[in-house]
């Protein structure tokens, strides 16, 4: 839990010269740092938390975290605490349930811990960076075979309103491990202005799976201030950073929506006057979440990664919205959601063209999965994109005028998407189970239409009509 500190560690303002929203704008202050602590009191004495989010020599503007309301100019009291954010960081936090700052919400006690970590992180010097390797499993086939997730990755989820990226997010918490079960696994999952039904979701689920046991929860819910959005995913990451740094383990960070936290992000900086950007994003926008997805990695002499998936919903379902944009240049790939999928009853709705990971040469194949993982990806990736264009071909001239291999093909497609993406919400698929299901969806085709596979592979795994 984020301590309050009521004893006099300094100059106490009385009174403050503009209050606008979340910001509390206090004149004449001195020794007073970017980032720091504050401590606001209402004209009753009761604390609230804030943190300096901008500073000169004749002012400071303060961002209070549980907002302003109630607040007045001539009654406000402002203390400056002399530090920044720090969360306090324990192995004993894995099972447990946190708000979007730390504090305890599953009533149980603050962690023990006196070891308080400053949740801006510390930049990872590029030249002890690892390359990120290793086969990480989610059990969900559209992940595991076509755009595999490797320790110390970025690869996050483009989603739109109204698709299960929820669920999704929660079978991944569930079923997500490493094929080396001697290896220390958790996770670290944050949430950014969910509803109570929704963290109730994650929660029972979590627990009903017996999944909690090996994971943080950080929720910030969406009837808490804006603001507290802004230090929910640093607090997530600052935590995963403790487990795989010091407690030598792999963590997998999930966060979700991190859309809300860009409108959190927007709404600070409209209250500070900042000039926007594209569609009223701040100018940083790019460097601000450059900050939370560089804390992913791994570190030589380290046995412990961070690997980040983060969720994020794109307005009208537009990938070329500034935060799926942005958030595409920092990351290395990208799991798209699919409405269309998802209309036509498949779940997950895993798009296979526009979803892709970039690192997933890097861990999959021989000494990870399996030699044929490779080629079987790139095979099932050709065969798919051509069942798109004779899908575009057939809405043209019609199904019946179409040739015989190209009917194949559109068989081709649909029992890809019935058997190989879709599969049950509790269904856990092994990454050998997925394989042997894409070869089945292969074996539809003639054997000569699968030219990026060599003759050994399919010879030992092709499937004939007769079989």
């Amino acid at each position: 839990m984020i301590r309050f500190d009521v004893r006099d560690r300094g100059l106490q303002y009385v009174g403050t010269h503009r209050i606008d929203g979340p910001l509390v704008v206090v004149q004449r202050v001195r020794d007073v740092g970017f980032d720091e602590i504050v401590e606001v009191l209402d004209g009753e004495g009761k604390p609230r938390l804030g943190r300096v989010l901008d500073i000169s020599d004749r002012q400071a503007v303060v961002q209070v975290l549980e907002g302003t309301t109630g607040l007045s100019n001539q009654s406000t009291r402002v203390r400056f605490l002399g530090e920044s954010f720090c969360l306090p960081v324990s192995e004993h936090m894995l099972g447990r349930v946190f708000d979007g700052l730390g504090r305890p919400m599953d009533g149980g006690p603050p962690p023990l811990s006196a070891d308080r970590r400053d949740i801006n992180g510390l930049p990872i010097n590029p030249h002890a960076r690892q390359y990120p390797r290793e086969f990480i499993q989610t059990g969900l086939s559209a992940i595991d075979g076509m755009n595999a997730l490797v320790r110390g990755q970025k690869l996050p989820i483009f989603s739109g309103n109204g698709l299960p990226h929820d669920r999704v997010a929660a079978q991944i918490v569930r079923q997500a491990r490493l094929l080396d079960e001697s290896v220390n696994f958790s996770i670290v999952f944050g949430a950014m202005g969910v509803k109570h039904d929704v963290a109730e979701y994650f929660i029972r689920n979590f627990q009903e799976s017996g999944a909690l046991g090996r994971v943080v929860v950080f929720l910030s819910l969406a009837d808490a201030p804006s603001v507290e959005r802004l230090l929910t995913p640093r607090v997530a990451l600052t935590m995963a950073e403790h487990l795989a740094f010091d407690c030598d383990q792999h963590v997998l960070v999930l966060l979700t929506d991190m859309t809300n936290y860009c409108e959190s992000l927007r709404e600070v900086g409209t209250a500070r006057g900042e000039i926007p950007g594209r569609k009223g994003y701040p100018g940083y926008l790019y460097s601000d979440l450059a900050s939370l997805y560089e804390r992913a990695g791994r570190i030589v002499n380290s046995q412990g990664s961070v690997t980040q998936m983060a969720i994020l919903t794109m307005p009208a379902d537009d990938i070329s919205h500034p935060v799926p944009d942005l958030t595409g240049y920092i990351t290395e790939g990208q799991i798209v959601l699919d409405r269309t999928l998802y209309q036509r009853g498949i779940y997950p709705p895993i798009a296979g063209l526009p979803s892709l990971s970039r690192l997933m040469k890097d861990g999959v194949g021989k000494g990870y999965t399996r030699d044929d993982h490779p080629a079987l990806a790139s095979q099932l990736f050709a065969c798919y994109a051509y069942v798109k264009r004779v899908r575009a071909l057939a809405d043209v001239v019609g199904e019946e005028e179409l040739s015989l291999l190209d009917k194949e093909y559109l068989h081709f497609g649909e029992t890809f998407e019935r058997r190989f993406l879709s599969q049950k919400e509790t269904e856990n698929r092994s990454i050998e189970t997925t394989l042997e299901i894409g070869w089945d969806v292969l074996s539809t085709l003639p054997r000569d239409e699968l030219h990026r596979l060599n003759d050994d592979l399919l010879d030992e795994h092709y499937r004939t009509k007769q079989e």
